[in-house]
């Protein structure tokens, strides 16, 4: 976001953002609700929208937290990562998976992905496994990359070979759900995976403001999030003023007036993503064929994404031009764009700079996210649209 002020105030023009939040009445509403309650850190609020929220997921425990790095954090902290302790991670990924990997002395191992998704794959798992003779795997992060929840099932058929643990991150995929068999499954109700977590940040499909869920079907994993959330504060079921510390933890806590705004926006999911569905087919319509050089993902049949991201592959190499190139054009033209993701081992903090990756390395360098929201207009996205037809006919 703050990128993107810069932009406006760089160009003194009105931008496109590349994503945004919806807020209506009705979340101010139950936003002033929460604040006319005695309650306005953790009440009842909380409470109500964490059992909504695992209505939703169809999943036994669902936990709200300040972020979605809160709840990847709380999500290692509950299956005990210890130093050396194994994790393996798609290399095209968000930071905040690595940084708190890290953290907790974990070693960890980067994973190529897919060049045309960006996604860590079953196969890119085992290639890593067997080219770093890697044994005795703690973790795997699964991350479904602009919200398609790809091999979910077939990552857990993984798990019953090399006994690990899969932690979902499933910031992007908030809403999404994937076919097994005969059965539709909601992201988020780990019925293939032990944790799943999300992110509530403005920009994903619904918002608290800030904010994380970390969701499980496996109790003891459940109470220790819980415990790592409230500064390991177990508290006495007789007397409510006694109180034990048994964990060392964190202050992770949602207030009421977060969980209030949530209240609210879980009920217009599943009209924001039909939203984000329109808008995706849309631009599949009016840029599908235009230009060989242009690649636009198509949805795979057992999926049903949220459409987080609106990602648009092309091959700069064909044009040649670089990336940074088209960058700048859609900046000018008022049209903010992002990398989704730079691959890690990209990073200064990376140790290992010589390291590379096939398919993550000609994904970075094709792949761009346009502009994608709730309310993102028919002539904006023409207009999105035209623009990049005309650089490609330039080019």
């Amino acid at each position: 976001m703050f990128v993107f002020q810069e932009c406006v105030k760089k160009n003194k023009i009105t931008m496109v953002q590349y994503n945004k939040q919806l807020i209506d009445i009705k979340d101010k509403q139950s936003v002033n609700s929460a604040l006319n309650q005695d309650y306005i850190t953790t009440g009842p609020f909380v409470k109500k929208f964490e059992n909504n929220l695992k209505s939703f997921l169809k999943c036994k425990f669902a936990h709200v937290c300040s972020s979605g790095t809160a709840a990847i954090h709380l999500a290692l902290l509950s299956i005990g990562v210890r130093k050396n302790d194994i994790i393996l991670l798609p290399s095209i990924n968000f930071i905040a998976s690595y940084n708190i990997s890290k953290m907790l002395g974990a070693k960890i191992f980067l994973v190529d992905v897919d060049s045309k998704t960006g996604q860590m794959t079953p196969e890119n798992i085992e290639n890593c496994v067997r080219e770093n003779s890697i044994k005795n795997i703690k973790a795997i992060f699964t991350m479904y990359h602009g919200g398609y929840p790809e091999n979910v099932a077939n990552f857990y058929k993984l798990k019953k070979k090399y006994k690990f643990i899969i932690i979902e991150d499933a910031c992007h995929a908030l809403g999404a759900s994937y076919l097994h068999g005969k059965k539709t499954y909601q992201v988020g109700s780990c019925a293939h995976a032990d944790i799943s977590t999300f992110s509530l940040h403005p920009v994903k499909s619904i918002t608290t403001g800030e904010g994380g869920v970390i969701t499980t079907n496996n109790q003891k994993l459940s109470n220790d999030i819980l415990l790592y959330r409230s500064h390991g504060i177990k508290k006495s079921k007789k007397s409510y003023w006694k109180y034990n510390v048994i964990k060392v933890g964190l202050n992770y806590r949602l207030s009421d007036i977060n969980c209030a705004l949530g209240i609210s926006q879980l009920k217009k999911l599943n009209k924001f993503l039909v939203k984000r569905k329109k808008i995706y087919f849309n631009y599949l319509n009016l840029l599908h064929n235009f230009d060989e050089r242009l690649y636009i993902r198509k949805i795979s049949k057992n999926i049903n994404p949220s459409f987080h991201l609106m990602l648009i592959n092309i091959n700069f190499k064909k044009l040649k031009k670089n990336k940074d190139h088209f960058m700048r054009y859609l900046n000018n033209q008022g049209i903010f764009a992002q990398y989704h993701y730079i691959p890690l081992y990209k990073f200064t903090i990376f140790k290992e700079k010589k390291m590379k990756f096939k398919g993550a390395e000609e994904y970075f360098k094709q792949t761009i996210s346009i502009p994608i929201f709730v309310d993102l207009k028919k002539n904006i996205q023409n207009k999105i649209v035209n623009t990049i037809k005309k650089y490609l006919k330039n080019n």
